[in-house]
Parts: C-alpha cells; sequence; structure tokens
C-alpha cells in the first residue's frame, strides 16, 4: 500500500485516506493511478463489504495538482498529451467507482473543490462535516471545470450545477445535502463515527444483493423509463433466482433469522 492511500479496516469495511495534506490531497498522476489500482484491488477481496473513501489534512481533495500541470507546459507539445493523458486517467478512475460491487461512501472532513468535488460527486454516498465546502471553481482561473461537470450535474439539478461551475462559488454541507450531492452533514466531531454507521448497517446487508442492485442501479440511469424498467426486472429477477434471497424472504415470513450462506456482520431483524 503506497503512502499516498492509508488503509484502515473494521470488520468487512475498509476505510481508504488519502494522505497526501501538504498539496491538499490534489489528485496528481500519481494519486489518481495510486486510487486506481488501491480500490481495484481492495474491491475483489471478498471479504469487503463497504467501502469508505476519507482523507487527511485540512482538504478532502483540492482537484487536480496544478503545479503539475503547469509543469507539463514545458513538454514539446506544451502539454497537451500530459493533459490528455491525465483526464483520461481521472476519469477512468470516477468511472471505476461505479462499477465495484460495493458501496463507496465519502467521508469528506474538508473543502472539496473542482475534481475534488468531482470524486464526492462520484462516489455512491456522501457524509461531510458541517463546516465542508464544496466548489467547482476552475473558472476563476479561467478553466472551465468540464470533467467535474459530468459527475456534478448527474448528482444535483442541473440548474444548481451551471451556476456553481459558472461562477466559481462554493456551497455549504447543508446546501450540498439539499441539493443530493451529499447524504448527510454531521457534525464534525462525528464525523468519522456517522460514516462508519452507516457503512455498517449497508454490510449487514446480503452483499450479492448489494453488488447486484448497485450494479443494475447504475444501468437504469442510462435508460429511458421502459427500457430502464426492462432492465430493472432482468435485475430483479436474477435477484430473486439467488439461493440467500430466497432464504432471506422465508425467515421473514416465518419471522425469524436468515440462514445466509453468506452471512452478514450485524442481526437483521425478520418483522411482520
Amino acid at each position: 500500500m503506497s503512502d499516498l492511500i492509508l488503509r484502515h479496516d473494521t470488520g468487512q469495511v475498509t476505510r481508504l485516506v488519502l494522505n497526501s495534506p501538504q498539496n491538499y490531497n490534489a489528485l496528481s498522476a500519481e494519486m489518481i493511478a495510486t486510487l486506481y489500482t488501491t480500490l481495484a484491488a481492495v474491491s475483489a477481496e471478498p471479504d469487503v463489504r463497504v467501502i469508505i473513501l476519507g482523507a487527511n489534512g485540512k482538504a478532502f481533495c483540492a482537484g487536480h495538482d496544478l503545479r503539475q500541470m503547469q509543469a507539463a507546459r514545458a513538454n514539446r507539445d506544451g502539454g497537451r498529451a500530459g493533459y490528455a493523458a491525465l483526464f483520461e486517467g481521472c476519469s477512468q478512475l470516477m468511472q471505476l467507482i461505479g462499477t465495484l460491487p460495493q458501496p463507496v461512501i465519502a467521508e469528506v472532513q474538508g473543502i472539496a473543490t473542482a475534481a475534488g468535488c468531482q470524486l464526492v460527486a462520484s462516489c455512491d454516498l456522501a457524509v461531510a462535516a458541517e463546516g465542508v465546502r464544496f466548489g467547482v471553481n476552475g473558472i476563476d482561473v479561467g478553466l472551465f471545470c468540464s470533467t467535474p461537470a459530468v459527475a456534478l450535474s448527474r448528482a444535483v439539478p442541473r440548474k444548481a450545477a451551471f451556476e456553481m461551475l459558472v461562477t466559481g462559488d462554493f456551497i455549504t454541507a447543508p446546501e450540498a445535502q439539499r441539493l443530493g450531492l451529499i447524504n448527510r452533514a454531521v457534525a464534525a466531531t462525528g464525523l468519522e463515527a456517522e460514516t462508519m454507521a452507516l457503512a455498517q448497517q449497508i454490510a449487514a446487508k446480503l452483499p450479492t444483493a448489494i453488488a447486484m442492485g448497485k450494479r443494475g442501479f447504475y444501468e437504469q440511469l442510462g435508460h429511458e423509463p421502459a427500457d430502464a424498467y426492462e432492465a430493472a426486472a432482468d435485475t430483479m429477477v436474477a435477484n430473486m433466482m439467488l439461493s440467500d434471497t430466497d432464504e432471506g424472504i422465508t425467515a421473514f415470513l416465518e419471522k425469524r433469522r436468515p440462514g445466509w450462506a453468506t452471512p452478514p456482520d450485524a442481526t437483521t431483524k425478520a418483522e411482520a
């Protein structure tokens, strides 16, 4: 594990921590590559059911490393090839999150700007400290945040996203919650505990159903309603065919705990 990413395991929840506070956890080429390979590796571990993505320092993530980007201008092509590789790598990282079988929760303790805001928007869920601010403020230096706009415009209403993009204005954690960028805004002192509680609640569910449901959730978003329902129905049928789902429904009807082949790490109550 690289020093750029720290790992902490609590039961079946893995917490990955961006660990480059000296540059506000910027998404340098190295950070992008390390986070991509780390997420891909952790997601392949069968005992990991939820991934939390946190950060050390004053910022969750301040976007791309502008010093690194400016240094690329010295290249023969003025940096074009380097910029293209950087944005492609970042785009692949953001898309990877949605394809992982485990839900990924952003735990946002500090400012999240530009590609850092994109990272929050790309996670499946997000919990933030009440003092956190979010922005896509590249426009302030003459750079429209076009790639962050892809994730942002799919997480918040279109006009709210566009206003953030063209003004560079920041929004608070409560406003981010109202718009749908994050799920919860909590006291800074309780951020880690609140995020872990959410993660453990999810980890207690049937992991095959979560993985199947997550995949189907994102697939249906790309379809018109009729096609979305068809795709969702296919997912539901496949889910119903799982022996663990059969056991779960039977246990519910019989008012007992399910005897799953892949048991949760917390007691699931069957209620009539």
